[in-house]
């Protein structure tokens, strides 16, 4: 399991993303016949003779070298990521806004400018606002929906720009392919959020991306029991990334690790059953007196459906909803509060269904927020099409007091 090459993880000739998701991270000949890779548990690594301790230190990130630096657990989950999103190498990290920070201290000095996307993460923004504008960085917020013409935005010390793609509350889709060559035109890297779609539904590295990051504790993991983030780099890149995380020792443990291989063995027969969900739950809000619009990528009034339909190959569980007016708090407590199945909790991507109410307006600077009704974001889980829609129908009914 130790590895000792540079080489990426390249996915073989022919095999479809089912079949990546069995294949990928594994191999039982090199592992005693067993199916899945062990758990390795360690700090300490053990060398024999002074010259395999110079060696190994001087190429701390291939094969086996300290417990922060990786285990052949660890190693297998990267591999299958890299494999996944068509990269050269993959990054574990302990989750996704480590992913996140260790991919934007990368590249960012004091004195330089960052453009990130305002339809955001918001951990992401809180990090640009307290660590990077404390380390000096200047960031810029741009529209979610720029495209080409974030040319406008570049400056000389503009090394970074940060795409999210669909936004995870608002779901704008970005033309990805059209800001990172503007990101190039000028030497930036191209850093992209690809947590909603996952590789399965976007490819980031065939539409011109540096940087793809995952917020692995969501569909990778797929069962909201890991913290866990991924960064999967081109090859010109990963040494920067993968210096700046091993510096900020923000890692999984062995079992995380084992536990989001675990999880991915399954993401192909789960995104499909979160997108069709998801579909049929949209298509039934849409149809409703109480819902005045849908952001759903695959919907044709979401803002940039035009980018899904070329570029993404599905969508995922997770879209919003806006309501018909701005609801006071006590109506939507009598909404929430009583849902059996859309329980109440942040994050998303596991196999039970969510609901928040949110206000973009709070952080949206670039691009106003003027939403005439109140904004509820769902997860559809992998629960009965048929119990969901109750549940919601029910919320409705306490929502408007009918």
């Amino acid at each position: 399991m130790a590895r000792e090459t540079k080489k990426p993880a390249t996915p073989k000739a022919g095999y479809g993303p089912a079949t990546e998701v069995i294949e990928a991270g594994r191999d039982p000949k090199a592992q005693g016949g067993m199916v899945n890779p062990p758990v390795y548990h360690a700090s300490t690594v053990i060398f024999e003779t002074l010259e395999e301790l110079e060696r190994k230190t001087a190429s701390p990130f291939d094969g086996v070298y300290y417990g922060r630096f990786g285990t052949p657990t660890t190693f297998a989950f990267e591999d299958a990521v890299a494999r996944l999103e068509g990269g050269y190498r993959s990054i574990a990290c302990a989750s996704g806004l480590a992913a996140i920070g260790a991919s934007l201290m990368a590249f960012l000095d004091a004195g330089d400018h960052l453009l990130m996307v305002d339809s955001a993460y918001s951990p992401t923004r809180k990090y640009c606002e307290i660590v990077l504008k404390g380390f000096g960085v200047e960031t810029t917020y741009y529209d979610p929906l720029a495209g080409a013409e974030i040319k406008h935005l570049f400056r000389p010390e503009t090394k970074v720009v940060f795409a999210e793609s669909p936004g995870s509350l608002t779901f704008e889709v970005q033309d990805v392919p059209a800001i990172a060559t503007a990101a190039h035109d000028t030497g930036a890297v191209m850093i992209l959020d690809n947590s909603w779609a996952t590789p399965l539904y976007f490819q980031p590295f065939a539409h011109g991306v540096d940087i793809s990051i995952q917020a692995a504790t969501k569909y990778l993991v797929g069962h909201s029991d890991v913290m866990m983030g991924a960064i999967t780099t081109t090859e010109e890149h990963f040494r920067a990334v993968r210096v700046m995380a091993a510096t900020l020792g923000a890692v999984p443990g062995p079992d995380d690790c084992y536990l989001a291989l675990r999880g991915m063995r399954t993401l192909d027969v789960r995104l499909e059953r979160h997108q069709q969900t998801a579909l049929e739950l949209a298509k039934w809000c849409a149809r409703r007196d109480e819902v005045a619009a849908i952001l759903h990528p695959a919907f044709a009034d979401c803002p940039g459906h035009e980018f899904w339909q070329r570029d993404f190959k599905g969508s995922s569980g997770l879209f919003s909803v806006i309501l018909d007016r701005h609801y006071p708090k006590q109506a939507l407590a009598a909404m929430l509060d009583h849902m059996t199945l859309f329980k109440m909790g942040y994050s998303w991507g596991g196999f039970e269904s969510l609901i928040l109410p949110a206000d973009p307006t709070t952080f949206r600077t670039a691009s106003a927020w003027q939403a005439q009704g109140t904004l509820i974001r769902l997860h559809a889980g992998l629960e009965d099409l048929a119990d969901l829609i109750c549940d919601l129908e029910a919320g409705l009914a306490r929502l408007t007091g009918k």
